[in-house]
């Protein structure tokens, strides 16, 4: 894999929009740039105002990387369809990481250790979660599902395992999760940008990306998904 230079990340799996740029100074800049899912107002103006700050145009971009879910509906579409256009429009690659290996990632450099289950909140009562064991890597020790929050609750608190919990999902339902004996809280409420720009970077660009839904209404809504040659 050649040396990536310049590296955009997109976030907009949770109510946040987030963007991440990683220079080829090395230079890493990120922004929250909305809390109130607005991710079609403030997205686009958005990149171009990092990519100024960083002295860069959108033809200077080299690897664009996008959050690709579990996470709310509209948000997804905002963030992919922006990633696949700029991929497209630009000829550079593409690739796409979901919001809990994010999580993960981010409880990782935050010197969490041992089992974690990343949690986003999908509304309706429910968590789209996965677990992870962290150790000197990061690694997943089962698949990304949809869950009732108080059942994931009663799952760990059950069990007797130590276990970390992350994520909007935790946030929403705190008070559950502040319930598990064994368990603790790591404060994310929105997947970390300067993970994306780290998988972006290291990992191969793929020729088509497609958002992450574990429930059947979303999948119906779906868009058509649209692939670029790598």
């Amino acid at each position: 894999m050649g040396r990536i230079m310049n590296v955009l990340a997109i976030e907009t799996a949770t109510t946040a929009c987030a963007i991440g740029l990683r220079t080829g100074s090395g230079a890493e800049v990120t922004r929250v740039l909305d809390n109130e899912r607005r991710h079609t107002e403030v997205l686009v103006p958005g990149i171009t105002e990092i990519l100024a700050e960083c002295g860069l145009a959108p033809h200077d971009i080299d690897r664009v990387v996008v959050d690709i879910g579990p996470g709310l509906f509209t948000g997804l579409r905002v963030g992919i369809a922006t990633a696949i256009g700029l991929s497209e429009g630009l000829g550079v690659g593409l690739v796409g990481v979901t919001s809990l290996e994010l999580l993960a990632r981010g409880a990782h450099e935050g010197g969490v250790r041992g089992a974690l289950v990343s949690a986003v909140d999908g509304r309706r009562g429910e968590v789209f979660v996965q677990t992870f064991t962290l150790g000197d890597t990061v690694e997943p020790a089962g698949e990304p599902a949809v869950a009732v929050a108080r059942d994931v609750v009663i799952e760990w608190a059950t069990n007797g395992a130590a276990v970390t919990f992350t994520g909007d999902g935790v946030d929403r339902y705190r008070g559950d999760f502040n319930a598990v004996p064994n368990g603790a809280l790591f404060a994310q409420a929105v997947p970390p940008v300067t993970a994306a720009l780290g998988l972006g970077a290291s990992r191969a660009t793929q020729a088509s990306i497609s958002p992450l839904y574990l429930r059947e209404a979303d999948a119906v809504a779906n868009f058509t998904t649209r692939t670029r040659p790598q």
